[in-house]
């Protein structure tokens, strides 16, 4: 690193710039925070103890490094943490009254917003290598790691610590001009930048992304049970969706926002300055018997460099059985186009695909 910044006045002048550089590259915010999370140690530790993580081994396997960033990148000793709005530019004022008409229409697919454009991992880790490279050009060599959900962070609590929002009880991190409708990614770097101020909380006795959720999967305030998740069924989970929870996944075919639709701040939420996140495949707007026709190879082809790529056309198959399935249920039992779908994966290759195909038949029986 370049010896002369090394006062006050230089780490302060060279954190301003860097959070300009940022907005440059399409973040909404940069902040800062130091990398010391001991005070969430307990917390993980009992979610962990009670298994709310689910099938996501990594979870538990990192232990307690995933509250230990200096252990995760010895010599860390700031975080820069980025914020990327991710709603499309072209979004409409009315988006949540039109997210919330899909999920009343039965046989219309939906889709997570966060999901329907390129895969965010891509799109922040590319943009934050290119910050951490100008800073370096400025500065000199220094020491420095980039994550994305990538590695074990606990990007919420460190976001918390640099002030880029609070935590609310749905566990997602708020923005009180943004709400929660962004990306999270850092910076871990072996430099003392000033550090910026934690905010207060602002949810009060709101309780509405609890209330709402499907499968009642917040099971407390700020305490989410990853197993009744939808995001967590329908993405994390490789296996056969429990069947008790089948029917509370409604047309949800990957991932859920229905605590993001009810949050009050979502009010606030802002457009992406990236055109990244752009939808493709018309994933706003398509129903899912559509989907359901595609085979493994459209399947690759169209959603290359897309996060839904990563479940595989097996998961995304098993999904929208579940979600054609439950069309019987809102008005549309036995209805002859949804059931000859389903017919067509009767005898496909997948023991996994065929076990939900037949209980999707079985609601329309």
């Amino acid at each position: 690193m370049n010896e002369s910044v090394t006062s006050l006045s230089d780490l302060n002048m060279l954190a301003l710039t860097i959070k300009a550089w940022g907005r440059e590259l399409g973040f909404a915010d940069i902040r800062i925070a130091d990398p010391d999370l001991s005070q969430a140690q307990a917390g993980l530790q009992a979610w962990l103890d009670a298994g709310c993580h689910g099938e996501m081994d990594y979870m538990a396997s990192h232990g307690m490094k995933r509250a230990r960033p200096a252990e995760l990148v010895p010599g860390t000793v700031r975080v820069l943490m980025a914020r990327m709005n991710y709603l499309p530019q072209d979004i409409k004022p009315d988006w949540r009254d039109r997210e919330w008409a899909r999920l009343n229409n039965p046989v219309a697919a939906n889709v997570s917003m966060y999901a329907r454009g390129r895969d965010y991992h891509k799109v922040l880790r590319s943009r934050l290598q290119q910050l951490a490279e100008r800073i370096q050009g400025e500065i000199g060599e220094f020491g420095y790691r980039v994550f994305t959900d990538s590695a074990p962070v606990m990007e919420v609590g460190l976001a918390e610590k640099a002030g880029l929002g609070w935590r609310g009880k749905h566990t997602l991190l708020l923005h009180r001009d943004a709400g929660s409708v962004f990306f999270l990614g850092e910076i871990f770097i072996d430099f003392p930048l000033p550090l910026d101020e934690a905010v207060t909380s602002h949810c009060g006795q709101c309780r509405s992304c609890i209330d709402v959720c499907p499968t009642q999967a917040i099971i407390a305030p700020y305490r989410l049970d990853a197993r009744r998740c939808i995001s967590y069924l329908t993405i994390e989970l490789k296996g056969s969706i429990p069947v008790e929870l089948r029917p509370l996944i409604g047309n949800r075919v990957y991932g859920c926002d229905d605590c993001q639709l009810v949050c009050p701040w979502n009010k606030f939420a802002q457009p992406a300055t990236v055109p990244d996140f752009t939808v493709r495949n018309r994933l706003d707007n398509t129903g899912m018997m559509t989907l359901f026709a595609w085979s493994e190879r459209e399947f690759n082809y169209k959603l290359e460099g897309s996060p839904i790529r990563r479940i595989g056309h097996e998961r995304w198959l098993r999904n929208i059985a579940v979600g054609l399935g439950n069309a019987a249920h809102s008005g549309k039992k036995g209805a002859p186009e949804i059931v000859a779908a389903l017919q067509t994966r009767m005898t496909h290759d997948s023991a996994l695909v065929r076990e939900h195909v037949v209980w999707a038949l079985e609601q329309h029986g």
